[in-house]
């Protein structure tokens, strides 16, 4: 994404598990930026010229052997720098400050005292202030840096917001970045727009125009074959790759009999009769059932959906004559929980099918138009496109379909049991008026039977869990506080319509700890 603006910020990432927030937070504010590792080629950190770089926060201590430090680079260039939790720690060990273990350490809600005026405050914080902010740090800051003011303090980290007016150095003990610092996205508008002085040239109709050359460039007279399952990730690639080179796309609907209720049929009507986008409908869902049987290790589940994905677009392919390119909607939130988005030192949360790149095999090359936009920019970008609001506003749904909303070995019998209930779930979200203020909501099959009475007799069947959020890109998420007439209304519906299910329960697990699927 280079050629869209010269104004970008490179965001350094020492393993926070919420690095991709910065990136959510810049891009909000009208700002292009990457996130690369730490430790990336000084000679491409300079080549990215840009025009202020972010280090994030990270699990190591800088007094650590071996602990990761900035390239000197970045504070060699002459652009502004912003050091968030862990970054400042580094920033301040690097530029001659003193940093030890943390006697009083804050992690959670905080609160800090502003004490001075700074840039990065305006319009949010004032002089004399007390606001609040999330803290999660086990060292703090004994000494700054020479030429570093304090302009905000905690109880447990004298020195929580640091400033070096004339480098344009600052340092923040907090994550500006979550929802729980509530002026922190202004925070970070501020150094972007007010130090790097960047205007708001990141919107989508630019993403657009630059991303559609980026795939002629990439494709040239080649075939591409999508994988189109008619969620919003697929649906937006598909639109964008055949807006870029037309009939050399060729959309391939896998049905791998793991989708919701009525869905197979929503992919056939929308995309091949309203777009007239060239589809190929393969039922292969006695391969996928026969692939999962007794199957009950998630990640196990994960591989061999992808692989066998990989293996019907080979046989599809083949039929075509071949083809050049692989579509796949790849986003950033995919990415980062899989690993790092370019190979830096955040933890594994969970692979994904569709992450990793082809096995060596396979002739096709990866074509990923949306690999690095958060989900709301997916969805405002099918907009420009003329994608229907149906669809664009469709919950998010994974690759591997029900199959992760059903922990444990998967058949038949459990799909469609699951496919019902979600369906009437869904339906009353909808009724109630409140879908769209939902980021996701869905039915979890448990592998739990319990004991009830329905009639005069005596069942034992499954429990279900209902799973509501909201959530603004995937990376954090709350339990949507649905009312309790709400909740038993949907439980009898499910418990009386449903044969197999004798059980309801509702998940108000937030993210973290949990996640949003449940596997």
């Amino acid at each position: 994404m280079n050629e869209l603006t010269d104004e970008r910020i490179l965001i350094l990432d020492f393993g926070s598990q919420v690095t991709q927030l910065i990136a959510r937070r810049l891009r909000e504010a009208g700002v292009y930026c990457e996130i690369w590792p730490f430790d990336a080629d000084p000679a491409r950190i300079a080549a990215f010229k840009a025009r202020g770089f972010i280090l994030s926060g990270g699990p190591a201590s800088v007094s650590d052997e071996n602990s990761p430090r900035a390239p000197e680079l970045v504070f060699e260039s002459d652009v502004p720098v912003l050091g968030i939790c862990y970054g400042q720690m580094t920033m301040c060990a690097q530029l001659g400050g003193d940093v030890s273990g943390a006697h009083i350490r804050e992690f959670g809600r905080a609160f800090v005292d502003i004490t001075d005026d700074c840039t990065l405050f305006d319009g949010a914080w004032t002089q004399g202030g007390r606001e609040q902010v999330w803290m999660s740090h086990g060292d703090h800051i004994s000494a700054p840096p020479p030429g570093f003011r304090t302009v905000a303090t905690s109880d447990g980290a004298p020195f929580a917001v640091i400033a070096d007016d004339t480098r344009r150095f600052y340092g923040l003990m907090f994550h500006p970045e979550v929802i729980h610092t509530p002026h922190g996205a202004q925070l970070l508008a501020n150094f972007v727009h007010n130090v790097c002085g960047l205007s708001n040239t990141w919107t989508m109709a630019n993403f657009r125009d630059v991303a559609r050359g980026k795939i002629r460039a990439q494709v040239g007279t080649g075939r591409v074959i999508c994988g189109l399952s008619g969620g919003v990730d697929s649906s937006v690639a598909a639109a964008l790759i055949h807006e870029a080179i037309g009939d050399q796309l060729v959309c391939i609907f896998v049905d791998h009999g793991l989708l919701r209720a009525g869905e197979a049929d929503d992919v056939i009507r929308v995309f091949r009769d309203r777009f007239n986008i060239t589809l190929i409908h393969r039922d292969a869902s006695d391969l996928f059932f026969a692939a999962l049987a007794g199957v009950a290790d998630p990640e196990q589940k994960r591989k061999i959906i992808g692989g066998l994905f990989i293996d019907v677009f080979e046989q599809e392919a083949a039929k075509l004559g071949g083809a050049d390119f692989l579509a796949q909607g790849t986003l950033y939130p995919d990415v980062i929980e899989s690993v790092s988005v370019t190979g830096g030192p955040s933890a594994v949360i969970k692979s994904h099918h569709n992450v990793g790149g082809l096995p060596a095999r396979m002739r096709m090359q990866l074509v990923e138009p949306l690999r690095e936009l958060f989900k709301d920019e997916v969805r405002a970008l099918g907009r420009e496109l003329g994608l229907p609001e149906t669809l664009v506003g469709r919950h998010p749904f994974p690759g591997p379909g029900l199959a992760i909303r059903i922990p444990g070995p998967v058949d038949r019998e459990k799909v469609k049991i699951l496919q019902r209930a979600d369906a009437i779930y869904l339906e009353e979200i909808r009724a109630a008026g409140l879908y769209d203020a939902i980021w996701q909501a869905f039915v979890a099959l448990l592998p739990v039977r319990s004991v009830g009475v329905m009639g005069d007799g005596r069942t034992y069947d499954f429990a279900c869990a209902l799973r509501a959020v909201t959530s603004t890109d995937g990376m954090t998420a709350d339990v949507f506080p649905f009312d309790m007439q709400f909740l038993t209304r949907v439980a009898g519906r499910i418990v009386g319509e449903v044969r197999g299910i004798n059980r309801v329960t509702y998940d108000i697990t937030s993210k973290p700890p949990g996640t949003i699927e449940w596997e």
